[in-house]
């Protein structure tokens, strides 16, 4: 695909625009300086962040320069976009280590090397600070009539809700004016942001109409949710983090090898640099073979090093595959286990001069039985394993020398039941 509009488009990743034909018109016409937002509302970004973070490296790609902005001033305060209730505030200082740590993620994903469509990376704090309360009033403000502010949805919904504070009703007002700076500063003509911030950026396209009189554009990606229509991301209390400090990468890997079918194409249009011909055929492969989850398993390399790189991928997938006896537990490294085995039902023993619990124990005790007996029958029919080592007899033990890397042990039941030990010092 060569228009950037028609691959966006086919990708799921356009869902509103200003003028379609009018921005299509300047993205063909030449290079486009655009911008795309991100507050430090807290400690990383999440799965959501990276819809927006990989849209904006696909307009990069095809030759526009792209901005990424992190919210300095506007994390102070809060989008009520999505927001049911107020925000609490954080306070500056976390705030600022935020800042720090979201730049340094929005850096993996887009090109700064010098040039034409180099990124650039700024924070509204640097004009946002020096903003006296009486020009931002006159300056600013008098260009946002109060009713159109109202009929904003994120508004409308708060206001349904119970009610919103001036500080996050005049956010929107705070998220006008970096496009405005943006424009002056660097020839920004598009911001692209999510569609639940629809609003925010078209106050800024109607802002800077007003002060500068100048024609400017507005992208919005769709929210990517479940097909129960639930958000990915850190609103609903299960965000997939892209730092490796608030989700390992184990875990962040097998969030996307567990994906259903019916999700799997439209992840990987999204999440992916595969062509279409490439994506439409792991689709049809998908419904002949589904067994085989030849998309999932593309999907789960791809974002993976995407984002955490091919050697963390190639240790995510040999513990997917020892984990569940396909391959050499010994052979995964400490910490790779140590997440593993925490995405999995777990227990903690003591080291204690009188052994190791049994394993019968240690089944029930990890949960992938129910019962004592349930064990001893598992044990009975060749079903349970110790390390992948098939247990023979009802009373076996494991001995220190079991212990992998000196404290784990790895049991399971049948081919997909796993569950972990963790021995520590008595």
């Amino acid at each position: 695909m060569t228009d950037i509009l028609d691959e966006l488009r086919w990708r799921g990743l356009l869902a509103l625009s200003t003028d379609l034909d009018e921005l299509r018109r300047a993205l063909d016409s030449g290079r486009v300086t655009f911008y795309g937002g991100f507050d430090p509302t807290a400690a990383g970004l999440h799965i959501g962040n990276l819809v927006l973070l990989l849209t904006m490296r696909r307009l990069q790609l095809a030759g526009h320069r792209p901005i990424g902005l992190v919210g300095g001033a506007t994390g102070l305060i809060g989008d009520p976009s999505g927001k049911s209730e107020e925000r609490l505030l954080n306070p500056r200082e976390t705030v600022a280590a935020w800042v720090e740590r979201i730049r340094a993620e929005v850096a993996r994903f887009l090109d700064f090397d010098p040039g034409p469509a180099g990124a650039v990376m700024v924070s509204n704090l640097e004009w946002t600070e020096q903003l006296s309360t009486l020009d931002f009033l006159r300056d600013i403000g008098k260009h946002f009539p109060v009713n159109r502010m109202l009929a904003r949805e994120s508004v409308k919904a708060r206001l349904e809700a119970g009610g919103i504070s001036y500080t996050e009703f005049s956010y929107q007002i705070l998220q006008a004016y970096d496009y405005l700076e943006l424009y002056r500063r660097y020839g920004c003509t598009l911001q692209v942001g999510g569609s639940d911030q629809w609003g925010n950026l078209v106050a800024g396209v109607d802002l800077i109409k007003r002060v500068e009189g100048a024609s400017v554009h507005a992208l919005a990606t769709p929210l990517i949710t479940r097909p129960d229509g639930t958000k990915y991301g850190k609103t609903e209390g299960e965000a997939i983090w892209l730092s490796p400090d608030l989700m390992s990468p184990y875990a962040f890997y097998q969030f996307w090898i567990n994906r259903s079918d019916d999700e799997a194409g439209g992840l990987l249009r999204v999440f992916t640099f595969r062509p279409s011909e490439e994506i439409e055929a792991l689709e049809r492969d998908t419904r002949e073979d589904p067994a085989a989850r030849a998309a999932q398993h593309v999907l789960a390399e791809d974002v993976t090093t995407l984002v955490h790189g091919p050697e963390e991928t190639a240790k995510a997938v040999a513990a997917s595959r020892a984990l569940f006896g396909q391959g050499e537990l010994a052979d995964l490294d400490e910490a790779t286990l140590d997440a593993a085995l925490a995405e999995a039902p777990s227990m903690e023993i003591k080291l204690t001069s009188s052994g190791l619990p049994r394993v019968v124990d240690l089944m029930v005790g990890t949960g992938i039985v129910t019962s004592k007996s349930a064990a001893r029958r598992a044990i009975a029919e060749g079903g349970a394993y110790l390390n992948n080592r098939k247990v023979l007899t009802e009373d076996a033990e494991p001995d220190q020398g079991d212990l992998l890397h000196g404290r784990f042990l790895v049991l399971r039941r049948g081919k997909r039941t796993v569950g972990g030990v963790k021995a520590v010092s008595g």
